[in-house]
Formats: structure tokens, sequence, C-alpha cells
């Protein structure tokens, strides 16, 4: 197993990732190009693709632009309206993992930027039943968020026959460099069925074992390839054409719109997941579970290459939270419906052996792949861990847990 000289990513990450002679991963080399490209020149081309898109009648949306209590909604929405000037349908999957920060940031996205907003809520026992499956066929207990994530905007292009989808940043480019930047990489069905929703599409989640049935499943069918060519649907990723960096732009989405963030369990940056309950906790564990590292791993690579860390207190903050305990598991097995050892049970067929060895008393050690690699000798466990910088703003998440399983939006608490 080789590991990055440069950030924390070994060679086993699951999007795949290679390295040069020098031992600098892909996902280095292409983060690279962010020092070096003319990004007034690819914003200035950003602005005439979206024009094509423009409606000029007014009778229609420009575009859609996918959103969540969370992640980089907030500054995507700010470029879409503010910068690129366009009138944006924005387009949420509810998936019912909520916090109560999660629903008033979706609530003050949609008011700040006075936006029209479509929500999709599948029924709660048709989502239980999907996860069981894809928790006990994939490891996956956010499959159903993956998934209807990224195609309920797709059905609402066809259906309203609005043609551009604005995402955020292409996760295979950004991670491990899948694609250079200038290769204006686009949103394809073959990339999420690949990967987000591994390997796995709907229709193939129809069983009498598990109970689900087609008209279950309807809500995560993709549509057509003739349904997209006839409205000519296509996805553009907005980090092919700005300098992407998350950190820095929730800060200015802070302070521009009040944006909350939420101290997660199981990584530093309380940025990112804040809508979710689970994303930074019990999904976590399972991606640790099957792939040997958690999602401060990500965030910790993904800031030392944009500078926000050193490697060595990267790698102190993916020590410090790898280990951390799960705070919701007794929630998400009340709300699934199953036994704790039920999920240990499940979860051990998706262990990978590669990290995870028995002891002497049979109980499973992981084995961190960083505790070997060469650079790490002369740090030690005593050393004191550094803090990241992230300052989560208002603290107000809710401390009822009845109040936890919240489907559909409030107003601004």
């Amino acid at each position: 197993m080789q590991v990055c000289k440069r950030c924390l990513y070994n060679s086993n990450h699951p999007l795949n990732i290679t390295f040069n002679h020098d031992g600098v991963c892909s996902g280095c080399i292409v983060h690279d190009e962010k020092d070096v490209l003319d990004w007034r020149d690819r914003e200035e081309k950003l602005k005439r693709i979206v024009e094509e898109y423009r409606c000029k009648s007014g009778k229609n949306y420009d575009c859609i632009v996918p959103v969540s209590g969370a992640r980089d909604s907030y500054f995507i929405v700010h470029t879409v309206k503010n910068v690129l000037g366009l009138n944006p349908l924005l387009v949420t999957y509810n998936k019912q993992y909520n916090t109560a920060v999660g629903i008033r940031n979706l609530a003050n996205l949609r008011i700040r930027f006075n936006c029209d907003i479509m929500t999709l809520t599948v029924s709660p026992e048709t989502i239980r039943k999907i996860t069981r499956s894809t928790f006990r066929r994939l490891g996956s207990i956010y499959w159903h968020c993956h998934a209807g994530g990224t195609v309920f905007p797709v059905q609402m292009a066809v259906k309203l026959k609005i043609p551009l989808i604005i995402w955020g940043a292409h996760q295979g480019l950004d991670q491990v460099g899948m694609f250079s930047h200038a290769d204006e990489v686009e949103m394809t069905r073959k990339y999420r069925m690949e990967h987000d929703l591994m390997g796995c599409e709907a229709e193939d989640l129809v069983s009498d074992f598990d109970g689900l049935t087609r008209n279950d499943i309807k809500p995560f069918i993709y549509p057509e390839n003739r349904e997209i060519e006839q409205v000519g649907v296509r996805g553009i990723y907005l980090g092919n054409y700005i300098r992407w960096d998350s950190k820095s732009q929730h800060e200015s989405m802070i302070a521009k719109y009040g944006y909350e963030g939420s101290v997660q369990p199981r990584t530093f940056d309380s940025y990112n997941d804040a809508d979710c309950w689970v994303y930074s906790d019990v999904h976590d564990y399972m991606k640790l579970i099957k792939h040997g590292y958690g999602k401060v791993l990500d965030h910790a690579t993904r800031d030392i290459r944009l500078g926000h860390l050193s490697r060595s207190d990267g790698l102190r903050l993916a020590r410090r939270y790898t280990s951390a305990k799960l705070k919701n598991l007794d929630l998400f097995l009340d709300w699934l419906g199953i036994t704790e050892s039920a999920f240990h049970f499940i979860a051990d067929q998706h262990r990978n052996r590669e990290y995870w060895k028995r002891n002497g008393n049979w109980e499973w050690v992981f084995e961190d792949p960083l505790q070997h690699a060469d650079f790490l000798s002369n740090l030690t466990k005593d050393e004191s861990l550094v803090e990241s910088g992230y300052q989560a703003t208002i603290q107000r998440e809710c401390t009822d847990r009845s109040d936890r399983y919240i489907l559909i939006g409030k107003g601004v608490l």
C-alpha cells in the first residue's frame, strides 16, 4: 500500500487513485491545476455557457440547482443568481435524516435568495425498506440519499423542460484527480451509477425478500435517455470554472447570509454536513468499516492541498476523529427498527479485512494504514492535537430527540 507524499490518501482509495514516480497522488497533481489555471478566463467561459440557456421569454426557469441544508448550496445559489444573473429553480431531496440546523439553513436559503423550491419527500416507510435492503446488500445506509439527490434534479429537468442543471464540485476530480479541470466533465448516468450508487440502480432493489416493489423504487428511477435527449439536459460543475475552496466559500456565506454550521462527531469540519445526523456519524462509521478511512481523512486531505492545514496537523486531526465514538447510533437503530446486535452483524459482513483484524479476544481491531507510513516516525500519540480553524456558527441544535425525525421544512426558528 502506498501513501501519497503530499496528502493522506493511499493507493486503496475506492474512487481509484494513481501515483507518479515521486510518490504524489493523482488527486494532488490535478489539484495543482487550481494554482495555474486562468480562473478569470474560465469564469467568462462559464458565463458564455449559461447564457445559451437563459430563458429569453421569462416563462420558464433558466436552470435547476440541487440544494440541501448544508454543503455548498449557499455558494452555488449565490453564484448562479447573484454572479451569473440566472433565475434558478431550487430542488431538494428530503433525506429524512434532518437536523434542526439543516432545516433552518434550507429555509433561510430560499428566503434570502427569494427562489422557488421543489422538494421530494418519499414515504418514510418506503425509505426504511430501501435502507434495510441497501444496508444488508451494500453496507450503505445512505444509498437513498445519493440516489434521490442525483435523480430528482434530472427528473424535474425533464418534466419541466429545463435543460441546464448546475452542480458544485465533482467529487472524483476533487478527491482523486479522476479528470482534469480542463476536461470540463459533466454529470452522467454512468458516473452516478458506478460511484454515487455503488453500482446499484434503483431497479436492482426490487425484491420479494426485502418487500420492495417497482412502485417503491419509482421515485429513484433515472429518466430514459430519449427523454433526456429530447430536452437536451446537461449537468455542469461550477468547480470546473471557479477555483473551489469549500472552507473559504462557507465562511463567505456565513458572513453574507448567516449560514449555520454544526459540530460533527467524527470530523473537524463543522460546515459541510450540518443538515444530517448520520452522515458524519453512523454513515461515516460504515465508510471506515468498508474502506479503512473516514470522512475526516477527506476533509484533512482537502485542506492540506488548499493550504489550510499542514500535513502533520491533518494527520493529528485524522487520528483524533477516526476513533471517535458514534453519537446517534441508538437514534438510527430506533428509526430503522433493528437491534444493535443486528446492526453489527450486518456491518461485519462488509468489513474490509485488509484494515480490520481479530485480536486474541476475538474483537475487531482497526489497523490504520497511516500508522505504518514512513513520515510518521517523528510523531507520537502524546503530541497535542491541533484545531483546524473551523468555527461553527450559531449552535442551536435541537436536543429533543423526538424532534429529530423532521420530514418537512419549518420556517426559521
